[in-house]
């Protein structure tokens, strides 16, 4: 794993974004496999959206509150 993986992942948690997307974002990055379809959630299928790009793009949208 690389640096950018570490930080990205140490920023998106000291943002407090939802935990779907984190996870999903993470299996992005790294290319895992999908969730199940019944698991799949929106804030998952952004995440993994998104780190699938090496992005955060939409990571403000799944602050918690």
């Amino acid at each position: 794993m690389t640096q950018t993986y570490y930080d990205t992942v140490t920023e998106l948690e000291k943002m407090s974004v939802n935990r779907d997307y984190l996870l999903g974002w993470m299996g992005g990055y790294l290319q895992n496999t999908a969730r199940e379809e019944q698991r799949v959630t929106e804030a998952y299928e952004a995440g993994y959206d998104d780190g699938g790009n090496g992005n955060t793009e939409s990571a403000a949208q799944w602050l918690n509150k």
